[in-house]
């Protein structure tokens, strides 16, 4: 080719050079648990929503910082009576996080994050030229606060609960860290719906404190790809500046528009459901329990179940059409991690049948070792 006179691929950055492909398992007809999302589907009013909008509609840009949405998100997270909160909107909760990093991170700048946690914010933190500092967590999986402030970093992550290990950190280490770290804080609640309490009102007492959501989980809307975060009126508005404008859809903004409604079909199906996934979620957990499995406490709509051998229990069930995540490579710390050699399995919630399904063949996969 006119040009081609040597490997295109050196001229990328290393950073994005050293950056993997995200490539999710996938298999026709599979029962599909890897994910975490919604497996009821979304609200019967953003269904609604998503079928009444005309060919023209979608023919112009969206808003450029979906500006309809800002008070219903307000008080879906009880802060529209607190002063200086402002509401950043972006193509998923993952679009947020990693504008908060261009926003607020200069490159050789460090990110403190308790480990092991999201797997894109060490690859978003590299992409921005940050520094990934982790943390290991305390022995019962809360956050180490004071380590995490000790850590000095330009930005610290958090994410309550915490994903992969779906367990819960306590308020008052959030607060801890939210009110002693040097620089900015972001608290990753994207499980936050399945969570006994949220740590959304925190914002208006800590100035630096970015606490990011997302509509793909409880609100089943994952296809659509809308999230957004609450801070003070000086954290958003970097945030927005680093993130671009029209970066939600308008059909994803009219679905998060009807999800959000004060109605049966609306937050009520929402709320309906994420207390159905608790309930699986502990049928579950016991159910392993009694077959010599330990899935860690969770606080999500997933169970994180420590295994030396995942990888083979997750190939084996693979094979019997049920997919669920495999980690390995995981901190050696705490206790439960360590004797699992770092390995473990994460299964999402769905119906009762469905985790029957799992159940069964996870029977059948530990009958054959």
């Amino acid at each position: 080719m006119i040009g081609a006179t040597r490997d295109l691929a050196s001229l990328a950055r290393d950073a994005v050079r050293a950056l993997p492909l995200y490539a999710p398992e996938s298999a026709d007809g599979a029962l599909d648990l890897s994910d975490s999302v919604n497996a009821w589907g979304a609200p019967p009013a953003a269904l609604r929503a998503l079928a009444e909008p005309s060919a023209a509609s979608v023919s112009r840009y969206p808003s450029p910082r979906s500006e309809s949405l800002v008070p219903a998100l307000l008080r879906y997270l009880g802060l529209e009576s607190t002063g200086d909160v402002r509401i950043v909107t972006g193509c998923g909760s993952d679009d947020v996080l990693d504008a908060a990093m261009r926003a607020f991170g200069s490159p050789g700048d460090r990110i403190a994050f308790s480990s092991p946690t999201f797997s894109m914010i060490p690859l978003f933190a590299r992409l921005n030229g940050l520094e990934p500092v982790p943390v290991p967590f305390a022995g019962t999986f809360d956050l180490d606060a004071e380590r995490l402030v000790d850590a000095g970093a330009k930005i610290t992550y958090l994410c309550a609960p915490n994903n992969p290990t779906a367990t819960p950190v306590s308020r008052a280490a959030v607060e801890f860290v939210a009110t002693r770290a040097s620089g900015i804080v972001v608290l990753d609640e994207a499980y936050a719906e399945f969570a006994p309490e949220s740590y959304a009102d925190l914002v208006g007492r800590c100035e630096r404190l970015l606490v990011v959501r997302t509509f793909s989980k409880a609100f089943g809307l994952a296809g659509l790809r809308v999230g957004y975060a609450a801070g003070t009126a000086s954290v958003v508005n970097m945030v927005e500046r680093a993130r671009g404008p029209y970066k939600v859809s308008v059909l994803g903004e009219r679905a998060a528009h009807a999800a959000l409604a004060d109605a049966d079909d609306a937050l009520g199906w929402v709320r309906r459901h994420a207390r159905l996934a608790v309930e699986i979620r502990e049928r579950v957990a016991t159910a392993l329990t009694t077959i010599g499995l330990a899935p860690l406490p969770s606080a999500a709509n997933f169970l994180c179940i420590p295994a030396s051998n995942a990888s083979v229990l997750a190939a084996q069930l693979r094979a019997r059409n049920v997919l669920v995540r495999c980690f390995t490579g995981l901190p050696r710390e705490p206790r439960a991690l360590a004797d699992a050699q770092g390995s473990a399995l994460r299964v999402g919630m769905a119906s009762w049948d469905a985790m029957q399904r799992f159940l069964d063949a996870l029977a059948e996969v530990r009958a054959c070792e």
